[in-house]
């Protein structure tokens, strides 16, 4: 390691020791990275070891280091905590010890794999729950997760890359770390680790290098991680300058977003994730989500699937950060109206089916359709933006 290379790992040592210090709940740190392989849990390790060093109360309390022997050569030294064996469907799992954590107290416990699903019957459903928990009894937390993993970004990761990530965590988790850090790859130097054997067992590598590590799809996920972290960077500049815009200036900074939603449960999932990605580019912007129910949506007339994929979407747009609305009308359009001129938003996020032709959206009838036209002759200060689904 040269004097530059070390230089600059004591001073990130050095810098979140600062942050620990001066806080009485637990700090939390992030390294977001554009996919498996790129050194995430490696950066933990060294900083880990430099926090150590420091003479700070330091403890592994979960590692993953995938048999890489490069990231194994890094668990030396530093306290690791050991994992607790939960019998599952007759199955032994390993999981974390979240109490073994609580009773040692450290001052920074390093836990990875982030978006991970607890097994059943575990305090907390999900791992990202149990770095909320620990951060707010006072345990600082260095943690990390690929950005194919953050809620908001699940359609556009789909669309990228065929795959259906099922393990995910709520943007605010993000937006609340005090330290958010890109750990950047080259898609060059990331396939050539690929095939080297330095990620996966080599028996996986052709897949993997034909599937979700095709060049293009990690050039665009390292776009999203990369704009990512500069949005979260965006904020905080802007907040450390007591309020001045960092982001998107030529918009207001009094924009209110208003997502409209039916029980339609892939169309309103895309309006909501869409919005939370809109509201954080316009600075922070307040959003709400509208349900309108008309009386062919009422409980004894939607089915049991419906009603649940509704709940859910529901539930997804407050874990987002938006404020959720229901009303009953049977007049959509005229509720959508009302409700966006008592909210005073600005714009609208509404969802149209994908038609072959923009002609044949533009005469399909429909609420949308409706409501653009509704807007139209308002003259309203009124913007309204289209998720096609």
């Amino acid at each position: 390691m040269t004097e530059l290379e070390q230089d600059q790992r004591d001073s990130s040592a050095e810098r979140f020791l600062r942050l620990v210090q001066g806080k009485r709940r637990g700090t939390l740190k992030v390294y977001l990275g554009l996919a498996a392989g790129v050194g995430k849990t490696y950066r933990m390790l060294q900083e880990a070891h430099d926090l150590h060093t420091h003479g700070v109360n330091v403890l592994l309390g979960y590692v993953e280091t995938h048999a890489r022997a490069g990231t194994e050569a890094e668990l030396r030294d530093v306290p690791l905590l050991p994992r607790k064996h939960v019998f599952y469907k007759g199955r032994a799992l390993e999981e974390m010890d979240l109490e073994g954590i609580e009773k040692r107290r450290p001052q920074v416990v390093i836990i990875d794999e982030l978006a991970h699903s607890n097994v059943p019957g575990s305090r907390h459903d999900k791992r990202w729950q149990d770095v909320e928990f620990l951060v707010q009894q006072g345990i600082s937390v260095i943690t990390a997760v690929n950005v194919q993993h953050l809620e908001s970004l699940h359609d556009q990761v789909l669309k990228i890359t065929g795959t259906d990530v099922t393990e995910r965590i709520p943007d605010r988790l993000l937006k609340l770390a005090d330290e958010v850090v890109n750990v950047d790859l080259t898609v060059g130097d990331l396939r050539a680790r690929l095939e080297e054997g330095k990620i996966y067992d080599p028996a996986k590598v052709p897949t993997a290098l034909a599937n979700f590590f095709q060049a293009e799809n990690l050039l665009q996920l390292r776009r999203l991680a990369v704009r990512e972290v500069a949005q979260l960077l965006g904020r905080q500049v802007e907040t450390d300058a007591g309020g001045a815009p960092a982001v998107l200036p030529a918009r207001r900074n009094d924009d209110r977003l208003l997502a409209c939603i039916n029980s339609n449960r892939a169309a309103a999932t895309e309006i909501i994730r869409k919005t939370s990605r809109l509201a954080d580019r316009f600075t922070a912007a307040a959003w709400y989500v509208l349900y309108v129910q008309t009386g062919r949506e009422t409980a004894d007339r939607i089915d049991l699937a419906a009603q649940r994929h509704l709940l859910n979407n529901l539930q997804l747009a407050t874990e987002l950060g938006a404020q959720i609305l229901r009303v009953k009308d049977e007049d959509v359009v005229t509720a959508i109206r009302r409700v966006a001129a008592e909210k005073n938003a600005t714009l609208l996020v509404c969802g149209i089916t994908r038609e072959k032709s923009l002609w044949g959206q533009l005469v399909r009838r429909g609420i949308t359709n409706d409501l653009l036209r509704a807007v139209a002759q308002d003259g309203a200060d009124l913007d309204v933006y289209l998720v096609t689904y």
